[in-house]
């Protein structure tokens, strides 16, 4: 098939890095080709081309320049993608004939016949391991090649790395607001940006350190948990128990709790809810029917797997006791209930009720996992939602902390990273022929550190680390214990000494001429890696308010080549 014909159907066919028949990584999504770039990339190409430059030897880094959220840190992702991209490098036939219909100006034919000829088998791709916790001015890829290829492929690597990094380091802080005791499931495809951002989101949100999703094809396609119940309008379908056409639900056969061969699953469930009406102050006529009708359809679909969204029309007086209800009679029959969802109100207060009355019906029938049943929150949860939540103070009169919940479903807020839409990273030219390039700017802040680099993260005796160090690639690599002098970039007085307790290379090289240079690495091993990795970032790093910068520096050597090649591109000014 045309790489230009491929759809994005192809997302099905993703095999975790195994060659296709072609001999190349199978991508996980046909959407990712040569033509997905900005035009200006071919007519420099071009330019390139016609003035004899395709084997100028490029080396380009790419990078981001200041960290997302106001916080101090970001993740990296993206990177297997990257790799797949290299992989099905190649211009189709019908790639060929379309830019020649909307490339300006007369094109020379041999052109088109270098275009179609060149893939990434000349390329060299460098980088942070995925899932590395990552700073500004590090240079998270470095590639190199012949300088129209690599040039080529710049606005792709931008694409697949910004944005997965961005929705990694969002959902990590979600995660850390929560801490390690709650599960976080990533509820966002319906409002994420297209097909594409969705798929994206619920991949990247769990290697940040979410627990599940609820997009199917994202299960399908990386390994997710999925998770998910069901909605209102479930709920709303039914008016009365006289919609339930099958009122028989026979007992659990893994079960010998029960004796019993059958029974009227709905009398049971009226019975229950008529006994627990005086524990949870309600009249047992008046919860809505409709509701408890649909409660009972579902347990009658999933016994084994009853989650129910309470807050169609009252929590407490109706959704909470006619759960219950379900559930206890589900329990007569061998079964045990997952748990509630909450989806408006108050939070807090309504998951610290709901607890209240499972810690009420568990003592009364003596079922001690049923005080423990999930309580899930979702209604457009966001950091700062997680972070009130967590600061809650206990209700008047009750033993329990300030909420309950200890399930999240989060869609909005996280897929659409809606406190800061883009990461910002770039990609720009350091290097050809051996020779350095530098980007100068009014703004230090976008002056980039030059030449092929080597990166080293430095780390104290407990494993903390404190300092990521760039180095020219020709340095010697700094040494464990060594007394190492660091500087800030562009600071002449920023400068300390450092002896590391031990020393990290951080670039590795993930595709060379012969094609990958190892194999692609599980999503849950890169999820452990990533909350690894936070964990040897001080707490005042990753603090919400006023985060403690990380340290970034270069060697002495590279601080004095940075701007001894400032000073020579940097054009003197006159007075007058």
């Amino acid at each position: 098939m045309d790489s230009g014909d491929k759809s994005i159907n192809s997302t099905n066919k993703m095999n975790n890095g195994h060659a296709g028949a072609n001999g190349c990584v199978v991508p996980s999504n046909g959407v990712v080709q040569p033509l997905l770039t900005d035009l200006y990339q071919i007519t420099m190409a071009y330019a390139y081309w016609k003035n004899g430059k395709m084997n100028d030897h490029a080396v380009f880094d790419l990078f981001f320049r200041k960290n997302p959220f106001r916080g101090e840190y970001a993740i990296f992702a993206g990177l297997e993608e990257c790799v797949k991209f290299l992989a099905n490098f190649k211009f189709s036939h019908s790639d060929i004939e379309y830019l020649r219909s909307v490339l300006p100006g007369p094109i020379e034919e041999e052109f088109f016949t270098y275009l179609s000829a060149i893939d990434a088998s000349q390329v060299s791709l460098w980088a942070i391991p995925e899932g590395y916790v990552v700073f500004p001015k590090i240079p998270l890829v470095r590639i190199e090649g012949p300088l129209p290829v690599v040039q080529l492929m710049e606005t792709t690597l931008l694409n697949l790395i910004n944005y997965a990094s961005l929705v990694a380091t969002n959902a990590s802080r979600f995660r850390m607001v929560v801490g390690d005791d709650i599960q976080l499931l990533e509820f966002g495809l319906r409002r994420a940006q297209g097909p594409d951002g969705g798929l994206s989101a619920s991949k990247y949100c769990f290697m940040g350190g979410f627990d599940g999703t609820s997009n199917v094809l994202a299960g399908k396609t990386f390994g997710i948990p999925v998770r998910g119940t069901h909605a209102h309008a479930f709920v709303n379908s039914f008016q009365s128990l006289k919609e339930i056409p099958r009122q028989i639900l026979l007992p659990n056969p893994e079960s010998s709790s029960t004796k019993k061969t059958s029974t009227d699953f709905v009398e049971l469930c009226l019975k229950y809810l008529r006994e627990i009406a005086a524990d949870l102050g309600i009249i047992a006529d008046e919860t809505n029917k409709g509701e408890l009708a649909a409660f009972i359809a579902y347990a009658i679909a999933f016994p084994k797997l009853l989650l129910c969204l309470l807050d169609t029309y009252n929590v407490l007086r109706s959704g909470l006791p006619n759960f219950i209800a379900v559930s206890l009679a589900l329990n007569e029959i061998g079964y045990k209930s997952v748990g509630v969802r909450l989806d408006s109100g108050d939070l807090a207060y309504l998951s610290v009720k709901c607890r209240e009355a499972f810690v009420k019906i568990s003592e009364r029938f003596n079922l001690p996992w049923f005080k423990n049943m999930n309580i899930v929150a979702s209604n457009d949860i966001n950091e700062d939602t997680l972070r009130s939540l967590k600061e809650q103070r206990p209700l008047a009169n009750s033993k329990f902390k300030g909420h309950e919940i200890n399930s999240f479903g989060i869609g909005t807020h996280l897929v659409t990273c809606q406190k800061q839409p883009a990461l910002g990273c770039v990609f720009k030219l350091v290097e050809v022929n051996d020779e350095p390039r530098l980007k100068l700017s009014e703004e230090v802040a976008k002056i980039n550190i030059p030449g092929r680099k080597e990166i080293y993260r430095l780390y104290t005796n407990d494993g903390t680390a404190i300092v990521d160090l760039v180095q020219h690639a020709k340095e010697d690599p700094p040494k464990v214990n060594d007394r190492i002098l660091v500087r800030h970039p562009f600071i002449e007085s920023k400068r300390a000494y450092v002896c590391p307790h031990r020393v990290e290379k951080l670039l590795t090289q993930y595709w060379g001429r012969d094609g990958p240079m190892k194999p692609f690495e599980d999503l849950k091993d890169l999820r452990t890696r990533a909350m690894q990795c936070l964990n040897t970032l001080r707490p005042d790093i990753k603090r919400e308010l006023n985060p403690t910068p990380y340290k970034v520096s270069v060697s002495d050597n590279m601080y004095s080549y940075l701007h001894d090649l400032w000073l020579k591109n940097a054009p003197i000014g006159e007075l007058a």
